[in-house]
C-alpha cells in the first residue's frame, strides 16, 4: 500500500477544480502538499486554507507547459516540504472544438498542458522517487481518454488524455523494481468550473490568458447525459485507490456501460475479425528478424 500520512506531496493544478479537492484532502489525510498553480493566486487561497486549518502547505507557481517552470517548482516543494514521494500530476486544460477549426496554438496548448505537462512533471520527479525506493504518481486522465469514442468533438483533449493512460501503464512496468507506483485518475464528470474558467490558464506562448467560457456543442452531450459531483466528494476515492495502488480511478460506476459499449466490445469484434480471418486464411508465417 502507499502511505499518505506524513508524505510530502505535490498537486499540479491545485489552485482550483479536482487538484484543489486534491490538495484539502491530502492534508486532511496528513499530508504536508505544495499547491502548484499556473495562477499563483489560487494556489495561495487553497494553501492558505490548509494552513489555517492546521495543516501544512505551501504554494509555488508552476506553468507545466515549460520545463524550467516545473524544475522550479520542484526545487521549492523540496525545499519546503522535504522529499516528495506523492505526485497528482493533475494540471489541464479542455476544449470543444471541430479539430479543423482550431489553431495550431489551440492544438498545441491543448496537448502541451494535458499530455506534456504530466509526462515531464513525472520525470521531474521520478529520480528521487526511485532513489528512495518508494513513491506514487497519479495523472488525471480522463474518461474522454479511456473511451475516445464517446464524446464528439472532443479530439485534441481525448488524444492527449489517452496518452496519459498509456504513459501511466507503461511507466508502471519501468518502475516496478523501484517499489513506486502509478494510477490514472479518469474523471468522468466533476464540477471543476474548468467551462468558464479554462481560457484564464492558457499561457503566454499559446496566446495568452482570455476570459471568454468554453462552448460546448450540442453535438458532444446530445446522447450522453454525465452528472457531475464535487472535487471534494471525489478525492477521497481518488486517494483510496491511490493507497491501494490501483492502476485506475474512476468515480462514476454507471459508466462502465459505456466503457463497454464504446471500446470494450468494439476491440472484441475486431479480435473476431481476425480470428475469422485466420480460421479462413490460417496466420501469416512467422518472419525471423533475428536475421536482419
Amino acid at each position: 500500500m502507499t502511505q499518505i500520512k506524513g508524505r510530502a506531496a505535490v498537486v499540479t493544478g491545485g489552485g482550483s477544480g479536482i487538484g484543489m479537492g486534491l490538495a484539502r484532502e491530502l492534508a486532511r489525510e496528513g499530508a504536508s502538499v505544495a499547491v502548484a498553480d499556473i495562477i499563483l493566486e489560487n494556489a495561495k487561497k487553497v494553501a492558505d486554507e490548509i494552513n489555517a486549518s492546521g495543516g501544512k502547505a505551501v504554494a509555488i507557481h508552476c506553468d507545466v507547459c515549460e520545463r524550467d517552470s516545473i524544475e522550479r517548482m520542484k526545487r521549492e516543494a523540496c525545499a519546503a516540504l522535504g522529499r516528495v514521494s506523492l505526485l497528482f500530476a493533475n494540471a489541464g486544460a479542455t476544449s470543444f472544438e471541430p479539430l479543423v477549426e482550431m489553431s495550431d496554438d489551440d492544438v498545441d496548448w491543448i496537448v502541451q498542458v494535458n499530455l506534456m505537462g504530466v509526462m515531464n512533471t513525472t520525470r521531474a520527479f521520478l529520480p528521487d522517487m526511485m532513489e528512495s525506493r518508494e513513491g506514487h504518481v497519479c495523472a488525471t486522465a480522463s474518461m474522454a481518454g479511456l473511451l475516445p469514442g464517446w464524446i464528439p468533438v472532443h479530439v485534441p483533449y481525448s488524444a492527449a488524455k489517452a496518452g496519459i493512460i498509456g504513459l501511466m501503464m507503461n511507466l508502471a512496468l519501468e518502475m516496478s523494481e523501484y517499489g513506486v507506483h502509478t494510477t490514472s485518475y479518469c474523471p468522468g464528470g466533476v464540477a471543476t468550473g474548468m467551462k468558464a474558467n479554462n481560457a484564464r490558464y492558457r499561457p503566454a506562448r499559446f496566446g495568452g490568458p482570455r476570459t471568454d467560457e468554453v462552448q460546448v456543442p450540442e453535438a458532444s452531450f446530445k446522447d450522453n447525459a454525465v452528472t457531475f459531483y464535487s472535487p471534494e466528494d471525489i478525492a477521497p476515492i481518488v486517494l483510496r485507490a491511490v493507497r491501494n495502488n490501483r492502476p485506475f480511478v474512476f468515480d462514476h460506476a454507471e459508466q462502465r456501460s459505456e466503457f463497454r459499449r464504446t471500446y470494450s466490445d468494439v476491440v472484441e469484434a475486431c479480435y473476431d475479425d481476425v480470428e475469422a480471418w485466420e480460421k479462413e486464411h490460417g496466420t501469416p508465417d512467422t518472419v525471423d528478424q533475428t536475421r536482419d
